[in-house]
């Protein structure tokens, strides 16, 4: 027990000491970010694309089914993508803060929640799209979350007569290539990238992270593999330091409360990545 609360003591040291030093801090997350908001994710044993249906999920969320099987569609999302009363937990909360204190220069994420504007960041970047926003296709009108959910019957449409659709990337779907140009700029630019709540297995976006430390010259972050909750590796042969495990609440408690905060609530997969000048 001693050994778990001194590895997890040096890490909170550890990510504190690295957030202060740092002035360009980019946060890039997944969907695990959101699980303790009550939001299900896609790829565990028990997420979305589990689930045993007449169409696979991955088949639901595509652009061919959307046009094919409009209804369809729109029940699933309804019911399992869309989740208006969730709130934001102590990860969301923490970034937000760390923009406020003018350390954090952009959330990169892959989810649609919304939560991280809902938390009160300002420079969110959401690759995929997201739910808050819904436009006519036909007239082009805008429809925020609530507003898509007030239009009667399964398929929301306008008062043109043309059909809804939210502002969230299908499969089959280009991500916005703006969108993906400024993410790249932004982890260029960071001094800092902490990774939080995702596989890194779904592309383009997880490809953005090889621009970390380009802009300056620097080393590539280095990914430490071992399992959630591993603890703190330093390979001093490039002076690149790798933070993996955790949970939800260290962050917030580096924040408020400094390296001598305890126990939190289940976090999930965390990884973060320093990257240091070559001395």
């Amino acid at each position: 027990m001693g050994g778990e609360a001194d590895r997890l003591e040096a890490q909170i040291t550890a990510l504190s000491a690295w957030i202060s030093e740092s002035q360009h801090i980019v946060f890039f997350g997944g969907a695990g970010v959101s699980t303790e908001s009550g939001i299900p994710d896609f790829r565990s044993s028990d997420g979305l694309y589990a689930e045993k249906r007449r169409y696979p999920p991955e088949q639901i969320v595509s652009h061919s089914f959307f046009l094919s099987h409009t209804e369809q569609f729109y029940e699933f999302y309804k019911e399992r993508m869309l989740y208006p009363e969730a709130a934001p937990n102590a990860a969301h909360l923490a970034l937000a803060e760390l923009e406020r204190q003018g350390k954090l220069s952009a959330v990169i994420t892959q989810n649609i929640d919304g939560l991280h504007e809902k938390a009160g960041s300002k420079k969110v970047l959401p690759l995929h799209g997201t739910v808050l926003r819904n436009h006519c296709q036909r007239c082009g009108k805008f429809y925020d979350l609530q507003d898509m959910l007030a239009r009667p019957g399964t398929v929301p449409h306008c008062d043109c007569g043309g059909m809804i659709k939210p502002d969230v990337v299908l499969y089959e779907e280009a991500l916005d290539t703006a969108l993906l140009e400024e993410a790249a700029r932004c982890i260029a630019a960071a001094d800092m990238l902490i990774i939080g709540g995702t596989s890194l297995a779904v592309y383009p976006a997880a490809g953005l992270l090889r621009y970390f430390g380009k802009a300056a010259g620097r080393h590539q972050p280095q990914r430490n593999t071992g399992r959630p909750g591993c603890g703190f590796g330093h390979s001093g042969a490039d002076r690149r330091s790798a933070f993996r495990g955790g949970r939800e609440g260290t962050l917030k408690r580096v924040l408020r409360e400094g390296p001598k905060a305890r126990n939190g609530a289940a976090f999930g997969r965390f990884a973060l990545a320093k990257q240091v000048e070559i001395g």
